[in-house]
């Protein structure tokens, strides 16, 4: 895993001393299923299963230092999948931060619970279901790894004030990454990062 993340870092994706720290605590052999274990440093998406993946460790990075998730803070992870994006997430803000975890597919929310139960992280709470189902509450982070046709006005609203979220939103035939700034309830800045694949949000 260290060659991994020397590997993010040496390309320039990976920068932050929280996230580096994050990632190495958070080995991604203990998110990939075992018949792809031999290929689990390897810097690609692979399937978890149920038409889900784990995303390719570069573009995980890519998304986490756009997020610039910070101890203390609240973030919302939504379509946690393997759980590997919620680990990280869970050591960037520290013990005195959370992560809400929520994961729409049964099987995979099973899968990816249960990846994080045997790291025992104190502050994830998981949902089985939408987000739009969650109780109202507002996130200093949201973090989306899978596509949406456009950036969900009601997900935007989830994040408080000086928030960013960070979401893949389809763009012909393949995705951008959008970063969503919110400056006030009725102001947010938007920067757009295309080329990019992931299953689509459901």
């Amino acid at each position: 895993m260290k060659e991994l993340v020397e590997h993010l870092k040496r390309i320039g994706v990976l920068n932050s001393s929280i996230l580096f720290d994050a990632f190495l605590e958070n080995d991604r052999r203990d998110f990939v299923p075992l018949e792809f274990q031999s290929r689990m440093y390897e810097d690609i998406a692979l399937s978890i299963g149920f038409g889900q993946t784990i995303s390719q460790p570069y573009t995980v990075a890519f998304m986490m230092e756009l997020l610039q998730p910070e101890p203390g803070n609240e973030v919302l992870d939504v379509g946690f999948g393997s759980g590997w994006t919620t680990g990280i997430l869970a050591k960037a803000v520290g013990k005195q931060g959370a992560v809400c975890a929520v994961e729409i597919v049964p099987e995979v929310y099973k899968f990816g619970k249960g990846n994080l139960q045997k790291l025992n992280y104190p502050n994830i709470e998981f949902y089985e279901g939408s987000w739009e189902d969650l109780p109202p509450r507002k996130f200093d982070c949201i973090l989306v790894s899978a596509a949406a046709a456009s950036v969900p006005d009601k997900l935007v609203a989830k994040l408080k004030i000086g928030g960013r979220m960070v979401i893949p939103v389809k763009n012909g035939f393949d995705h951008s990454i959008r970063l969503i700034k919110k400056i006030s309830e009725s102001k947010i800045i938007e920067q757009n990062y295309p080329g990019f694949i992931f299953v689509p949000l459901i």
